[in-house]
């Protein structure tokens, strides 16, 4: 396996198993932060925050913007899209699914009646 499918690096999905980066992730929705904020508000050390931002960072999921001399963490849109349109396709598959079941279900019960 490529750890490429319909156009969805796998490794996103890895990388945001873990709970702790998952809590970063649901945490930068609200907008950039900082290590030390990251930190504080997940109550954990510091270079446990910056160890899982650093995983977040290399599998592309968030990007780091310096200002001054902070340096703030930002998700990324592109790896989202790209897991929402995954998740997209397996909903058309599976919309047609149920329609070829439903139109399964309506003749067996046609052939019930007759």
């Amino acid at each position: 396996m490529s750890g490429k499918h319909s156009g969805m690096d796998m490794t996103t999905l890895s990388a945001l198993a873990e709970p702790n980066r998952m809590n970063i992730v649901e945490l930068l929705r609200d907008g950039p932060l900082t290590v030390n904020e990251i930190a504080e508000r997940l109550n954990m050390r510091q270079p446990q925050a910056s160890k899982h931002l650093k995983v977040l960072s290399e599998n592309g999921i968030v990007e780091v913007q310096a200002e001054a001399n902070r340096r703030y963490y930002r998700l990324r849109a592109e790896p989202f899209q790209a897991l929402d349109n995954w998740v997209n396709s397996f909903r058309g598959l599976m919309k047609e699914r149920f329609g070829n079941l439903d139109d399964y279900l309506k003749k067996l019960q046609d052939g019930d009646q007759s």
